[in-house]
């Protein structure tokens, strides 16, 4: 079993857990949504793509920040998974990433969604 993202007590007064599926999802998210220097003792863990939500929307900006999320995905969690394809959606204030990614444990594909809005 994993811990679940973000760390919660679980109805039975423990430690919550998730699946293997979820907690590779968790991963994924947590190297994408932290921003850089938020992290103690990694000042140069995660992505810095919430930086980036007002940022005028352009194909540059898109372009950018497929090439550093994927970077970060490499560098964090390249010996646990294997990114296949990563797109950005970015709509005003609104980031949508898709990230197909096989496990390499498992040899396993998958996909993963996610959502970020910029505060207003």
């Amino acid at each position: 079993m994993n811990i679940d993202f973000p760390f919660h007590i679980d109805r039975k007064g423990r430690t919550a857990t998730t699946t293997d599926a979820a907690h590779m999802d968790n991963l994924i998210a947590q190297v994408l949504f932290t921003n850089l220097g938020e992290r103690v003792n990694r000042p140069d863990f995660g992505s810095g793509l919430l930086q980036l939500v007002f940022s005028p929307n352009s194909p540059e900006l898109a372009a950018t920040l497929q090439f550093t999320m994927q970077a970060a995905l490499q560098r964090w969690l390249g010996d646990v998974i294997e990114v296949q394809t990563l797109d950005v959606a970015h709509e005003e204030s609104t980031l949508r990433i898709l990230v197909r990614y096989r496990v390499r444990q498992t040899q396993e594909l998958r996909t993963a969604t996610f959502e970020r809005r910029g505060l207003r």
